[in-house]
């Protein structure tokens, strides 16, 4: 029976864990068993963090519109009661994204539900 020799796939796994940690410092990046245990970090904060960036979002939509509902002299909870109650189907992205770069069409929006 033929020898088997592991080297190949061995480096192959190694140099795909040094490839994934490009941009890494120091023995983060060189070291295979350092850049596996770096990855391993990494990958679970990437995972939590792409849940985490829905909620991030989502409080900055509300910061916006709350600071531009300010100005038009309604509070972001009132706003959002009246929008609900006038069945206004329009949710907090679009919103934001109106407070920030058209602010007349929201005041036409507060306008419209005041």
């Amino acid at each position: 029976m033929t020898r088997i020799k592991r080297g190949v796939a061995a480096s192959k796994r190694r140099k795909y864990i040094l490839k994934r940690t490009k941009g890494f410092t120091n023995r983060r990046r060189t070291n295979a068993i350092a850049a596996k245990e770096a990855l391993l970090h990494a990958d679970s904060y990437a995972y939590a963090h792409r849940r985490l960036r829905k909620r991030d979002f989502r409080k900055l939509w509300t910061i916006r519109i709350n600071a531009v509902a300010h100005e038009q002299g309604l509070s972001y909870s009132k706003l959002m009661n009246k929008l609900h109650k006038n069945k206004v189907g329009i949710n907090r992205k679009m919103l934001a994204e109106l407070a920030v770069r058209n602010p007349k069409a929201f005041e036409k929006i507060v306008a419209a539900i005041k």
